[in-house]
């Protein structure tokens, strides 16, 4: 007999049509593993994100238009404020529960921007990028990067001091760029910087453009995540055909029980933990500087570039290029664009293109996870650019060793850590190769008759052999005889590729893992 909802969405199956497509979803298996839930928490953090957001239009006036501040906060009464100023000031102070919706809305920003920066760099990390989920990787840094711009409209909206110290450096950004810059400012800003429309155009970019477009970005995710097979870490059973996981039902009570666990800790430090204190920064001028002003931490790769950067400037024909503005601008873009496009770069290198469900180790791509370690330490080594003047006033140094320890760190630091990031890899590929051969170290130290000491080693089970040998190694490409069937040799674009494939997988970018003969040998099996 069947109970009520059963009843329920076999009626609306039938009529909305979708019966067929649920019910195989239903039936779908996900894998379970911890590093999934990074997803999900950038997808509640999202929806938490839209809520908050909701509750606030209600209250917030995207208006510049000055008014006199008569609320509860006595230190700025009767000054001249914006409206959009005026109506934060009220909300945090005036209106029940106000200050904690404020909190969450951003403290939620920041966590969707964090959660999804680390689901990315897990995606990056395991192959997970690999065919046939190149778009899902487009789809997921295309979301980053609105959310990002997401944030830094957000955060100018209450028209603070803070705020528009953070716009005096967007607007000279956008003035360097050639051409374009001085119409972009005007069209952004309604005139001259301020202007008078600054917060009118930024709640409707912030509230209405970049929510739409991560909500089509989100939901087209959704949608190929579900019509694909999930991409799971290799083990015992698994392979590129199957699934080993929890049934779709698991899966969703688990995640609406996670969902409220996300949702609850947002909430919980909203409550205890200040952030963005308007009150204290004041009403934004355009004479006035707010001291120590730090963007949010992931906008302070763009800050940290900008503050490093020499003055440089060049005049042309009558124009001046404000080059100080403009290369950063240009490094930052590349950064994003070189890590962007990498999974259609790896493609192209390995020329693999067989469909892959499996996860990689990072340790078994040892090019690949250096070349990620990389990317994080120039982003790290631009954060603390940012900070360059809290860290000398800290530290009583002078805020110039400070920048030229960051300038020099942007160029130093990144070949340290890819030269460190890879030996570590082939090292961890070492030791999982004797492993295999000799088994674990017990630390049961045995003697010979003869008289030696060794070490006895137990051998490892048969789940353990698997994860450690499962994973496969590409052999680097070779330049076809003759490129163009002339005889002339290879073109230089296919020398390139070759190149670029030794340097992925040829000597001394992978340790080759043990075959099945070694194994039998050693352990005489």
């Amino acid at each position: 007999m069947k109970v009520s909802g059963e009843r329920v969405a076999e009626w609306a199956g039938v009529r909305l049509g979708y019966r067929g497509r649920a019910g195989g979803a239903l039936r779908k298996v996900f894998p379970d593993h911890w590093s999934f839930l990074l997803a999900e928490i950038w997808l509640y953090s999202f929806v938490v994100l839209v809520l908050t957001g909701v509750y606030l239009s209600f209250y917030f006036h995207p208006s510049s238009e000055q008014v006199v501040y008569q609320g509860s906060y006595g230190p700025l009464q009767g000054q001249l404020v914006s409206e959009a100023f005026a109506s934060t000031m009220h909300l945090s102070f005036d209106v029940r529960g106000g200050l904690l919706i404020r909190q969450a809305h951003h403290w939620a920003a920041l966590i969707f921007v964090a959660a999804l920066f680390l689901h990315m760099m897990r995606v990056f990390f395991t192959g997970a990028f690999r065919k046939p989920r190149e778009l899902n990787w487009v789809l997921g840094f295309s979301l980053l990067v609105l959310a990002m711009f997401g944030g830094l409209t957000g955060y100018d909206l209450p028209n603070d001091l803070l705020s528009g110290t953070g716009l005096v450096v967007v607007n000279g950004t956008i003035l360097s760029v050639p051409i374009v810059g001085t119409y972009l400012s005007m069209f952004l800003f309604g005139g001259e910087f301020p202007g008078d429309d600054l917060v009118a155009r930024f709640n409707a970019v912030h509230v209405l453009v970049i929510p739409a477009l991560m909500t089509v970005l989100i939901v087209a995710l959704v949608a190929l995540t579900l019509r694909r097979r999930p991409a799971q870490y290799p083990g015992p059973g698994r392979t590129n055909r199957n699934v080993v996981g929890v049934p779709a039902q698991v899966f969703l009570v688990k995640s609406a029980g996670f969902f409220f666990l996300v949702c609850g800790v947002i909430f919980f430090v909203a409550a205890v933990a200040q952030i963005n204190p308007v009150w204290e920064y004041g009403p934004y001028r355009p004479d006035q500087v707010s001291a120590g002003s730090q963007p949010d931490w992931y906008m302070g790769v763009a800050d940290g570039l900008l503050r490093v950067m020499p003055g440089w400037e060049i005049s042309a024909w009558g124009h001046t290029l404000a080059l100080d503005n403009l290369i950063p601008l240009l490094a930052g873009f590349g950064l994003f664009l070189v890590m962007g496009a990498y999974p259609f770069i790896e493609a192209w290198v390995t020329g693999d293109d067989r469909e892959q469900h499996l996860l990689d180790r990072p340790r078994n791509r040892p090019v690949r996870t250096a070349l990620g370690a990389a990317w994080l330490s120039v982003y790290l080594v631009a954060l603390t650019g940012a900070a360059n003047d809290l860290i000398a006033l800290r530290l009583h140094v002078s805020v110039n060793s400070v920048t030229w320890a960051v300038r020099i760190g942007l160029f130093v630091v990144p070949l340290v850590v890819y030269f460190v990031a890879k030996r570590w890899a082939l090292g961890l590929q070492r030791r999982d190769r004797d492993k295999v051969l000799h088994g674990r170290e017990t630390g049961v130290v045995k003697r010979l008759p003869h008289g030696e000491y060794v070490e006895v080693h137990e051998p490892l089970g048969q789940e353990e052999l698997y994860a450690l040998t499962a994973h496969e190694q590409y052999a680097p490409l070779t330049p076809p005889a003759s490129g163009n069937g002339d005889g002339d040799g290879p073109t230089r674009v296919q020398q390139l590729r070759a190149g670029l494939s030794r340097r992925f997988y040829g000597g001394g970018s992978q340790i080759r893992k043990p075959t099945e003969d070694e194994y039998k040998e050693i352990t005489h099996s």
